[in-house]
């Protein structure tokens, strides 16, 4: 055994947010050119009582899935770098906000990658449950259905996220605190910290003494509790430090 491989590696978290995503083409929410500010009445679209209560909502939701960026969107730099870094030996955890299945698809295991947001590429009704691909509810809008329901039973079909006014998913928040509290880094990337509680996921780690390394844009609500702070592009930033982390 060489004395690398006898060399424990730090378990390190990842908690990414819509900046990631931007150079795969598609766009954040809340930055200098996000959708929130080029299109205001966007936020309807994932306000889970707007959606459920006025049937145009849904029906402009499922025209704007159909050109969707995220649905069809491929990994990049930044996505490749947090497979690489885990391929690496290096013990990761993925606690995505984002909905896109990039790191996934950049080669990162399903089980290591917690979706916090749930995941845009799956629908499910609204009343029985029932859940399916997008691809297959998306085919209909196309021939014509505007808003379709579901066929088991009727009800209201949104995708498979979590949408304002929608509590995240109790087991999948317990295994994120759970890893936050257990990581010795913890890296939050491209996402403004403001969203909660994933947000606070980040000054959990810190508390409990993790190295705390923010790479983003714009200033977040906890620059001042990390270790590191980087504002250099992502796609520039990301694979050179997790690189080295891998080392």
């Amino acid at each position: 055994m060489n004395a690398d491989e006898g060399r424990r590696r730090p378990m390190v978290a990842i908690l990414s947010g819509a900046g990631i995503s931007t150079d795969s083409g598609i766009p954040d929410y809340r930055g200098p050119n996000g959708l929130w500010r080029r299109d205001p009445g966007a936020g309807k679209l994932v306000s889970h009582e707007a959606y459920m209560s006025d049937p145009e909502v849904r029906r402009r939701a499922w025209r704007v899935r159909l050109d969707s960026p995220a649905l069809r969107a491929e990994p990049n730099a930044a996505h490749r770098a947090v497979a690489g870094l885990e391929r690496s030996g290096t013990p990761v955890r993925v606690l995505t906000q984002n909905v896109d299945g990039l790191h996934q698809k950049a080669g990162m295991p399903e089980r290591k990658v917690l979706e916090l947001h749930g995941n845009a590429h799956t629908v499910e009704c609204t009343g029985c449950g029932v859940r399916g691909p997008m691809s297959e509810a998306l085919e209909r809008v196309a021939a014509g259905e505007e808003d379709p329901d579901c066929r088991s039973c009727g009800a209201v079909l949104k995708s498979a996220t979590v949408m304002f006014g929608q509590r995240l998913d109790p087991g999948v928040l317990a295994d994120a605190v759970a890893i936050a509290r257990a990581c010795e880094i913890f890296l939050a990337v491209g996402t403004s910290l403001q969203v909660q509680p994933a947000a606070s996921l980040a000054g959990l780690a810190a508390g409990q003494g993790a190295r705390l390394i923010i790479v983003n844009a714009q200033p977040t609500p906890y620059d001042e509790l990390a270790d590191e702070v980087i504002r250099t592009p992502i796609g520039e930033s990301l694979p050179p430090l997790l690189a080295a982390l891998a080392r």
